[in-house]
């Protein structure tokens, strides 16, 4: 009888698959790309503190292993996620003993945005003294979750998701080394790339996982139909609360304003796909309604109000059909981001203007000391004028300069509004004329 553990376990495919250069590295190109920054980084053999900005699986722990590889540094990792202060000075510590033997040391922390403050100023000062070069990776936008002091210490590089090309490069590089094995069709092999979605270390797994089912089944030949009986549907790269979220529920806002209803509906079936939730689709696609279309086109609110309350009655994937077509409404609106304009004029102007009391004759005078105190004194009626239009009456409080806040636009409903507008105002210059 064997024994089980007289072997080695297997090295996992990523670690066997884990490039040795940064020659290796798929992807990146923009920065590992002959005199691009990172390569001419590399070149130089002088390290620097760097945050490397980017989605997961596109070689952020990589790039760090090569740099201390290439700067013969020690490589300590942390996890932003299991670490405290305490093993931050464990490292510091570590660095320093280093150093007294003439070696260099590579702080490698991932999430560093997961760091609070008191923890990222622990590091800070070790970094300013150069003892410790430190490699943050981060999903983040770093401008938002890492202090401005490390920030300002270290050169910030975005990484960017594989390209098709790029993932079929991997591919071909894994099934060649470590899969030779198998064979793998078109469908399988598209298959696979699309369940990654840019995600090298998600490719490597589910090549694993198909290794894994096809040794089970007894098969070598790996076609597009046993990828779908094998692998479960992945959802797509998404963050409810990271980058990728607010990119794009912002894309999906452009579209709107844009007038484009097919890149709406891309952008509002990928969030969907990706696990958004459709009630917070809801709210800022009646949003949308009232700040980029607003008065231009009325109904589109009401339709956008309708559709949110359908979902609320109908729920998933039924009511998500109600989203979409108002989405398409939407985009396909007349625009006008007037109301939204006049709007924050005037809570700024509000904001830094003082307390102005209400003229006497716009206040009211339900009892007969309030009258006596001139209140509600010569208010004009206006239906009791010509037009329901009180010509020339001031609405303002007393002193308060002209504003022009509203401004209608040229489209849909609020040409009607604008010509409107402009006759009354026509009114009011003609009653201040007869005055003076």
């Amino acid at each position: 009888m064997s024994d089980l553990f007289a072997s080695a376990p297997a090295v996992p495919l990523a670690e066997a698959l884990r490039p040795a250069t940064i020659d290796e590295v798929v992807g990146q190109r923009h920065l590992l790309g002959p005199g691009k920054p990172l390569r001419l980084a590399f070149e130089a053999r002088k390290p620097h503190s760097l945050i490397l900005w980017g989605p997961p699986g596109v070689g952020k722990t990589t790039i760090a292993r090569l740099m201390a590889d290439a700067f013969d540094a020690e490589f300590v990792a942390l996890s932003a996620v299991f670490s405290g202060v305490k093993d931050i000075r464990e490292a510091v510590a570590h660095a320093e003993a280093l150093r007294a033997h003439g070696r260099s040391t590579i702080l490698f922390i991932d999430e560093v945005h997961r760091f609070n403050k008191a923890q990222q100023d622990a590091f800070l000062p070790f970094v300013e003294s150069g003892l410790l070069t430190l490699v943050g990776a981060t999903t983040e936008n770093p401008s938002f979750e890492v202090n401005s002091a490390l920030l300002s210490r270290a050169s910030v590089y975005v990484l960017y998701a594989l390209s098709e090309a790029e993932m079929g490069e991997l591919f071909d590089r894994a099934a060649a080394q470590a899969l030779p094995h198998l064979a793998f069709d078109a469908a399988a092999r598209d298959r696979l790339i699309g369940q990654a979605d840019g995600d090298a270390r998600r490719l490597i797994n589910l090549l694993e996982q198909v290794n894994t089912a096809a040794q089970t089944a007894g098969i070598a030949q790996v076609d597009g139909d046993f990828i779908d009986s094998t692998l479960a549907q992945s959802l797509r790269r998404f963050d409810k609360d990271g980058d990728a979220f607010y990119d794009q529920i912002s894309a999906l806002h452009k579209s709107v304003r844009g007038s484009n209803p097919d890149a709406a509906l891309y952008w509002f079936y990928r969030m969907l796909d990706g696990g958004a939730d459709p009630r917070y689709l809801a709210r800022r696609i009646v949003r949308m309604a009232w700040e980029d279309i607003g008065l231009a086109d009325p109904r589109a609110a009401q339709l956008a109000g309708e559709a949110a309350a359908t979902y609320e009655r109908l729920g998933s994937p039924e009511g998500e059909l109600a989203l979409a077509q108002a989405v398409i409404y939407l985009a396909v609106a007349a625009k006008s981001n007037a109301g939204y304009v006049a709007y924050n004029a005037a809570r700024a102007f509000i904001a830094k203007d003082g307390t102005r009391p209400v003229p006497l004759h716009l206040r009211n005078a339900p009892t007969r000391l309030m009258k006596s105190l001139d209140y509600g004194k010569d208010y004009r009626y206006a239906h009791d004028e010509a037009g329901g239009y009180a010509a020339g009456e001031n609405y303002f409080p007393d002193g308060m300069p002209r504003v022009d806040w509203y401004r209608p636009v040229e489209r849909g409903l609020e040409i009607k509004i604008g010509e409107k507008l402009a006759q009354l105002r026509e009114l009011d210059r003609q009653a201040k004329a007869e005055k003076e």
